[in-house]
């Protein structure tokens, strides 16, 4: 993080607000028709495995984790990842997806899916879902769609739809 001294905290409560305006500058309106943000209709994210980056006060990036299952498999669903434009190339966002992936792991979880850019994700080791084993909800590149085996073949034997994990709904 260069000269910057970056502090990545589990998300409380109080930060909705501030990541909601960082949610609105980065991606706008047009957020909502997204696939992944239909699954979050239902569900709330899991606020000790979701991440705030802050220099000093100031946030400066957020990740979120939401409980999910494909066909009868838990997993989590890992998004929005936002960092603040003057900060991105910084390593703001790869150290939030360190922590993010790190305490998933910790606390049992098996696979993390996204809807993302393969190139910038592999090097956390998410890998494109071959065609057909996974859906999501309205439309969606599915060539964009990824998981990481937080366990090794976590993955093998999952398919089907993913679906909010109705176990955690409001």
């Amino acid at each position: 993080m260069n000269d910057l001294s970056l502090t990545i905290l589990p998300e409380t409560p109080s930060d909705a607000q501030a990541i909601e305006r960082l949610h609105e500058r980065t991606f706008g309106p047009g957020r909502y028709v997204l696939s992944a943000y239909r699954l979050r209709e239902h569900v709330d994210h899991v606020l000790d495995l979701s991440f705030t980056a802050r220099i000093g006060t100031l946030l400066v990036g957020s990740v979120r984790q939401l409980p999910v299952c494909v066909g009868d498999t838990k997993a989590l669903l890992l998004g929005p990842l936002t960092v603040e434009p003057p900060f991105r190339k910084r390593g703001v966002g790869h150290a939030l997806l360190d922590r993010a992936l790190k305490d998933a792991k910790a606390r049992g979880h098996r696979l993390v899916l996204l809807v993302g850019d393969e190139a910038y994700y592999s090097r956390v080791g998410f890998k494109r879902i071959p065609k057909g084993r996974a859906t999501l909800p309205g439309p969606v590149d599915y060539n964009r769609l990824l998981v990481a085996e937080l366990i090794e073949n976590a993955f093998k034997d999952v398919s089907g739809a993913i679906r909010p994990d109705w176990s955690m709904a409001r």
